[in-house]
């Protein structure tokens, strides 16, 4: 037996390690959104079979699933895959930063005042000057009802993630 024929293939290593990150990448798939998921274009099957491990409960049955995934997995190319699930990752990460930033912009607000208030305007002008300066006193009004404080607080976070994902500095 000649031992040229054992050279092509890869190792049990190797294909092991293939295996697993095939899995790995079947368990991201079982985390995303279903929207997310159907933009991703799978093969029937594959959707399928991520969607049935979303619906079990059972560690082991989910355990056995998420191998099933993987056999999918390895008989499809990948990359695709892999790439729109980063690209995902990468808006996602953008989206929470951006929020991030809306906070620290609304508490800055309800703290500092009207220092906050001029330097917002300097960021991100033209401001609705009038309609933030009503929310703002309302979501400070130590004297109205926690109600009112907490409406006017979400709604001034609301506009100024209109505000600043209008031009993101």
């Amino acid at each position: 037996m000649p031992d040229d024929d054992f050279d092509d293939r890869p190792s049990k290593s190797a294909r092991k390690r293939a295996a697993h990150a095939a899995q790995d990448l079947g368990a991201r798939l079982i985390g995303l959104r279903e929207a997310d998921l159907a933009a991703l274009g799978l093969p029937g099957p594959l959707l399928d079979a991520v969607r049935e491990a979303r619906r079990l409960t059972s560690r082991a049955a989910l355990a056995r699933q998420r191998q099933y995934i993987g056999k999918l997995m390895r008989q499809i190319d990948t990359a695709g895959i892999e790439a729109a699930i980063a690209a995902h990752a990468g808006v996602s990460a953008i989206e929470s930063e951006m929020l991030k930033r809306v906070e620290r912009w609304r508490e800055r607000l309800l703290t500092e005042g009207d220092a906050a208030f001029e330097a917002l305007e300097a960021a991100y002008a033209p401001i609705d000057r009038a309609g933030l300066g009503a929310l703002l006193a309302t979501a400070r009004n130590t004297h109205g009802s926690p109600v009112a404080r907490t409406t006017a607080s979400r709604a001034l976070f609301r506009a100024l993630r209109r505000l600043i994902s209008r031009k993101i500095p």
